[in-house]
């Protein structure tokens, strides 16, 4: 199941997961910032490991089953970044690329399952 694609997408996720980590580094402290921020921050990592999981799937049911948790934790991500921005949490420009990015991968994971 490891493939070029593949590669590319445990790359892609990883560094999803490290630029979510630094946007929450960088945010506020207070204690409504840091419950959105830690729940998004759950989120952002649980991509790119189970991206990585996934691909080292037993069987193609495996492989679909963790794919499933990649895009459920992804939406979640692109939510709990919503969120962050209606509520004044954080500023829109500092969220479009994450929010921009969670957009992208979940139709992307979402293809695969359906292959």
């Amino acid at each position: 199941m490891e493939g070029i694609e593949h590669k590319d997408l445990k790359e892609r996720t990883k560094h999803f997961a490290v630029a979510g980590v630094r946007f929450f580094q960088g945010s506020a402290k207070d204690a409504e910032a840091q419950v959105c921020g830690k729940q998004f921050l759950r989120s952002v990592t649980s991509v790119g490991a189970n991206t990585r999981s996934s691909f080292r799937g037993r069987s193609v049911k495996e492989f679909k089953a963790k794919l499933g948790i990649v895009i459920e934790e992804a939406d979640e991500c692109g939510f709990w970044l919503e969120f962050m921005i209606a509520t004044g949490i954080a500023q829109s420009v500092h969220v479009e690329p994450l929010l921009k990015e969670s957009n992208e991968l979940v139709p992307i994971f979402t293809a695969l399952v359906k292959r």
